[in-house]
Order: structure tokens, then C-alpha cells, then sequence
């Protein structure tokens, strides 16, 4: 299902009007249900940040940012008298902006009205509600939020890679030199029995073909929303994203763009540099990161060809040609997100060049349903993407791209912000291409990608996603590899065939606008759904006809696909196993099955690829061809435009006129004509 896109304007405008109107209600555990009075959005959680985020009105703002916020032996204050009467009577210890001026994007930020967002800070003793109840009653605050705290979409267990016996039943030919990437099934499956007996050929995004036509462009910066990436990861080092404008540890925000030594990226919860082995003991617990960012982060730009571990899908061909990692970590050791520190990330990524935000992460366990909810109980998070959709940081797209994991609570609905109508939902299969026991699905959802099953299949954690890890946590066992699960690891498989997408657009020449490319790229998908029937039992047992009628999304993601959308070259799906008779009114026209066809060409090597037992041909105006394995091949139709002969100069006829296709082989494809 591709959720309709929405009016921002509009909805916004709607909200305003109705949204801070709500009675109290219950309180979830995520901190984001109805609004509790006027003005306050969200209720506070038990685990949340001794802050209230607020929205000053745009009048009242200006006398904010005159005001000294934090003056030397005296008490923080807005330099608005009403608020000040108010703060001064209760306990806190800090204002500042939840977006710092920045040299550069201080206009867009202005613009945008993001600078009209504070935070305070209270004491640990001081009552949150109490604080924003009072605050409510001033006209110069638009907006109030508790803090509320984002989750990642996986169960953060790592598995590490130790390597083991070859294929049993057909063995990858994986195009790069990276020895392990054989391995990667949701790149390449072929139905790898030392992955599960229950494999199924073309379980995968199809990436092998992708990779002849691009393996990625550096001018695409892809933003990593997560745990911190390890930057000195050496399948991930020659593709991080390095800001050459800042000078490393020196202490000096050489840029000016209102963050330190940000050289990589940025540590938005320690509000420092990058992390990502970071651990600690409290209540005789330990606590420690899980390699989540980096395990995302391979699979989106593992550097290809380099002769060592895995690959990514836009990890280029090993001569600096992939595509860039930004880090904008907003998850620390078993420290969860907080929204106003995601919302901070998501605006730095915009600020500093990335066209693609990769978002492993949401609100689980809220009653948010709709967009309206989000923005009402959410604002600050709504309006950070919101900004980052509106930036052209790419030449081949004219906008941002907002991708996130559907969530791993197996409920009918996305996540939000996933959910977001601005937002691409991903939803997880496993090596069988059946739903994944624990993905979401339904409203909001809008497409599929592997996200494997480290249990439940005969290979064990190896119908998991492999990917790069950090080799200096204890669950990583000294490896830098490792499998991992969950739509966190779906939602990267489409990250990256977006960023592929976008590198192939810039090698063509080609740009789209955001809704063009968004829509290339979730029809740019293989069926899975007609083989929804029945139950399916892995760690847990599912009811697959809960998950037809596209409530996975529009289907299974295709690089192979997304490119040749890109370059203009349409795709015949063929189901393996049967001979087809597939119609070609769509691009010869109406009358296609009445023109007289001259030849259909593929190479014999293509021909044995997808096991063809005869070559492809036209019969009774339709292509006629059987293909018994799952693969891809272009294949190229003449025609005569007008009669049953070409005009060769003596003799009058018609024109000959060329199509050129590709064909998409795969198992249990629907019989709905071949079109995409």
C-alpha cells in the first residue's frame, strides 16, 4: 500500500486549529499520547530528560534571542516578563536553543521557524507537570513537549560471522572481490541451503545486475540516524562522509555550523564526537552500544571490491566511488533517543549535505494513527523532517528522503514517524520471502526489503542480515562482521537501493522530483504477496493472509528495477517454471498484437542464465518465453510500424521501429500481465 501523500499546508493549517484543544487522557509508556491541556502536546514519561521543549510565539522570540539566556551569578530567564514570573518560581538551571545558530543555515533555519524552539532545563526535583501546566497559561509559548524517548527496530542481538562450510545447494557468484559477500542472501539468493532449506530463489533486492550500470556515487550523502558508525571500520573508513570544513579535535567549531569537531558526523546525546563502543555498569547491569549504526551502515556502503569481508549496496567498486555515511548518533550504550535530540540530527543532516535520512528507529507502543497525531503530539520532530524533505542536497532529486523501519511490534499499523505520509515505511521478509514473524505491517506501510530471522531456519542466525559490526563489543566476539535482524535492517536494503538510484540518475544526467522518485522507487518491486497463504513458524507462527490486500507495502525492492526506471527502460516480470504468452500493448500500443514483429534478440549467455529452453519469440503477436531460473536479462523486440514489410527504398513500407526491455525472472510472480 503506498500511503497518499499529503498536503503539508494544509494539514498543518488543520492542526493548529484543533490540536491543543484535548482533554487529558491515559498515558502510554512512550510519552506521546493526547495532549494533557491547552498548549501541551505530549504527557511526560518516566524515563524522560529533565526538560520541557517549548515553542515561543513568533512576536515573543525576538526578545528571547535579545535576552542574555545564561548570565554569570544570575538565574537563566527568557527575557519576556510573563514567562520570567513563571520561571522564577520554579526550578530551572538552563535555557538554549534546540537548534544552534549556525553560520550558514541560520536563513533556512529562520525561515523554517525552527529557531523559535527552546529547551529548559529543571532539577531533578522539580514537577515536569507542574512546570508546563504553569508555562500553558502564557500567550507568549505556542507549543509544549515532555521529552519523549524513540526506540531502535530490533532486538540489538548480534550474532558474529565466523565464516563456515560452503553453499549446499548453489553457490553465489558474488561480482566483487569481498570474500564473504557470498553470504549476503538478501543481495543474491539462489535458494542457499546453508542459509534454510525454506530459501527461496530471488528472495533478495536484485542488486547483482545493478551493480554493472552503478555502484554508487560519493555526491550522495546518506545520514545515519542510529548508534554511532564506527568511522575507522575497515570495510566502512573510505566511505564515511568526512567534514573537510572542520579541523579534528581542536575544540573550535571551524565551520561555524554550531557543532565541535564534527567530523564524521555529530554524537547528539553526549553532544560530542562519534561513539560507538561505549559501556557502563549501573545497578550491577551492563550496558554497552550493539554496533546497530554500523551494522546499517554496511549494508547501505560497505566499501565493495576492497578483498576484505562483505559489501554494501552502494558501497561503490573500491575506488572511492560509493556513497557517503554520515554519522548523527542519537542512541548511546542503552541510552534511547530523545525526540528533541533526533530532531537535532535530522536537521544537522540537512544543514550539511545529506539527501538521505536512514531511520532505524521510532515511537513504539503510542496511539499515533495519523499525521494529525503526529504533529500534534510530536511538533518539534514533525517540523525537523519536514525541513529536511524540503532540502535540495542532491542534484538528481529535488528534495530529501525520509526512510525508516516499520517497527518490530508485529502490529497492523507502522510506526511512527515511519508512518509519516512524507515518510518511506519498510517492512521485513525472510530468506523465504515471507513476512518476518516480528515486522509490522498494514496503514503506513509502503514497502518490503530483507530483514532476516536470526531463529527458526536451518541455517540458523544466517537467515539473519549480514553486515559490518564493531569488533570491540562483547556480543561481537572480536569479529567485525556479524548478523543481525529486524525492519532495522529492512529499512538500509531500501536506503541503499535509493542512494543506488540516485547515483545512476547522476550518472545519466537525469533529476527528479521528490513524488517522481518516491514513486520509482516504491513500484520498483517484485511480488511476494501470492504466495500469503496458510501459517508460517519461526520463532513465532503468523497467519500469512494477515499480511495481503498490500499490507507489506507494494512489494519486495528491486535495484534492478529502480535503475532501469531511472534510465527509461521498462521490465517484463516473467514467473519461472511455466511458458508465457506476455501481451506488449503497453509500449507498442493498442494494436500490438496485429503488428508484424522482426526479431527478438537476447544473448545466448542471457539465454542460459535465466534457463531458457528456447530462445524468446513472438507468437500470435505476443512474446512467448519460459525462463526456469530467477534472474535478469535485456531483450530487444523490432516491429514494423505500418504494414507487414520495411521500406527499403524500392519498395514502400513500413518503419521499423526497436523496443529495448529488460526481463525480471523470479518465482511465484502474479500473473498480471509482466507491466510494471
Amino acid at each position: 500500500m503506498i500511503m497518499n501523500k499529503k498536503n503539508i499546508s494544509i494539514l498543518l493549517a488543520a492542526v493548529l486549529l484543533a490540536s491543543c484543544t484535548s482533554e487529558s487522557l491515559s498515558v502510554d509508556g512512550s510519552g506521546l499520547s493526547a495532549p494533557v491541556s491547552d498548549k501541551v502536546c505530549n504527557a511526560p514519561q518516566e524515563d524522560g530528560d529533565n526538560v520541557l521543549i517549548v515553542k515561543f510565539d513568533e512576536s515573543a522570540v525576538e526578545a528571547v534571542e535579545n535576552h542574555a539566556l545564561t548570565r554569570s551569578g544570575e538565574a537563566p530567564a527568557s527575557g519576556i516578563a510573563s514567562v520570567d514570573n513563571i520561571l522564577s518560581s520554579l526550578e530551572l538551571t538552563g535555557m538554549e536553543r534546540v537548534f544552534p545558530k549556525g553560520r550558514d543555515n541560520e536563513a533556512a533555519t529562520r525561515a523554517a521557524g525552527l529557531h523559535r524552539w527552546y529547551l529548559l532545563h529543571f532539577s531533578p526535583t522539580q514537577d515536569l507537570k507542574e512546570a508546563a501546566e504553569s508555562l500553558a497559561g502564557v500567550a507568549e509559548i505556542d507549543k509544549i513537549q515532555y521529552s519523549a524517548r524513540l526506540q531502535k527496530a530490533s532486538d540489538g542481538k548480534v550474532w558474529p560471522f565466523k565464516g563456515g562450510a560452503a553453499l549446499t545447494k548453489s553457490m553465489v557468484s558474488f561480482p566483487f572481490n569481498d570474500p564473504d559477500g557470498f553470504w549476503q542472501w538478501h543481495y543474491i539468493n539462489n535458494a542457499d541451503q546453508a542459509v534454510g532449506t525454506a530459501a527461496r530463489a530471488g528472495a533478495d533486492i536484485n542488486v547483482a545486475d545493478a551493480w554493472k550500470l552503478t555502484a554508487g556515487d560519493p555526491r550522495v550523502i546518506v545520514a545515519v540516524l542510529d548508534e554511532g558508525v564506527k568511522y575507522t571500520h575497515p570495510d566502512l573508513a573510505a566511505n564515511m562522509w568526512t567534514n573537510l570544513n572542520e579541523t579534528d579535535g581542536d575544540g573550535v567549531d571551524n565551520d561555524g555550523n554550531g557543532y565541535v569537531d564534527d567530523i564524521y558526523g555529530y554524537n547528539f546525546v553526549d553532544n560530542g564526537p562519534i561513539t560507538w563502543d561505549k559501556s557502563y555498569t549501573q545497578s550491577g547491569k551492563e550496558y554497552s552500544d550493539s554496533g546497530h549504526g554500523t551494522h546499517v551502515a554496511g549494508t547501505i556502503a560497505a566499501v565493495n571490491n576492497n578483498g576484505i569481508g562483505v559489501g554494501g549496496i552502494a558501497g561503490g567498486t573500491g575506488i572511492g566511488d560509493g556513497v557517503r555515511i554520515m554519522s548523527c548518533q542519537i542512541f548511546s550504550a542503552s541510552i534511547s533517543a530523545t525526540d528533541y535530540a533526533t530532531s537535532r540530527a535530522i536537521k544537522y543532516a540537512a544543514d550539511n549535505g545529506a539527501c538521505i535520512l536512514q531511520c532505524s528507529y521510532g515511537y513504539t507502543g503510542t496511539d499515533i494513527t495519523s499525521d494529525a497525531d503526529f504533529y500534534q503530539k510530536a511538533p518539534l520532530l514533525c517540523e525537523a523532517l519536514d525541513y529536511f524533505i524540503s532540502k535540495n542536497n542532491c542534484d538528481a532529486l529535488d528534495g530529501g528522503l525520509a526512510i525508516y523501519a516499520a517497527g518490530n511490534d508485529a502490529q497492523n499499523r507502522s510506526n511512527y514517524p515511519g508512518g509519516y505520509g512524507e515518510c518511506i515505511s519498510v517492512t521485513a521478509i525472510g530468506p523465504d520471502a515471507l513476512p518476518a514473524y516480528y515486522t509490522c505491517y498494514g496503514y503506513g506501510c509502503n514497502i518490503a526489503a530483507p530483514g532476516g530471522e536470526t531463529g527458526g531456519f536451518t541455517g540458523g542466525e544466517r537467515a539473519g542480515v549480514l553486515s559490518t559490526v564493531c569488533s570491540e563489543l562483547p556480543d561481537s566476539d572480536g569479529e567485525d562482521y556479524g548478523y543481525m535482524q529486524g525492519t532495522s535492517m529492512a529499512c538500509p536494503h531500501v536506503t541503499g537501493v535509493a542512494a543506488l538510484g540516485l547515483s545512476y540518475a547522476l550518472k545519466t544526467g537525469k533529476k527528479f522530483t521528490r513524488s517522481e522518485f518516491t514513486s520509482m522507487l516504491l513500484t520498483s518491486v517484485n511480488d511476494i504477496e501470492s504466495r500469503f497463504s496458510g501459517t508460517k513458524t519461526t520463532l513465532a507462527t503468523i497467519n500469512l493472509e494477515d499480511y495481503t490486500g498490500g499490507r507489506m507495502g507494494t512489494g519486495l525492492v528491486d535495484a534492478t528495477r529502480l535503475l532501469m526506471q531511472v534510465e527509461g527502460t521498462p521490465c517484463i516480470v516473467v514467473p519461472t517454471g511455466s511458458l508465457q504468452l506476455i501481451a506488449l500493448d503497453t509500449h507498442f500500443g493498442g494494436s500490438a498484437q496485429n503488428l508484424t514483429y522482426t526479431d527478438v534478440k537476447m544473448f545466448d549467455n542471457d539465454i542460459k542464465r535465466l534457463g531458457m529452453p528456447e530462445a524468446p519469440c513472438m507468437y500470435n503477436g505476443k512474446l512467448m518465453i519460459k525462463c526456469t531460473k530467477a534472474g535478469n536479462a535485456r531483450i530487444t523486440i523490432k516491429a514494423i510500424a505500418g504494414g507487414d514489410r520495411i521500406n527499403n527504398g524500392l519498395m514502400m513500407g513500413g518503419m521499423e521501429i526497436t523496443k529495448e526491455f529488460y526481463i525480471i525472472a523470479r518465482e511465484g510472480t502474479a500473473s498480471n500481465g509482466g507491466w510494471l
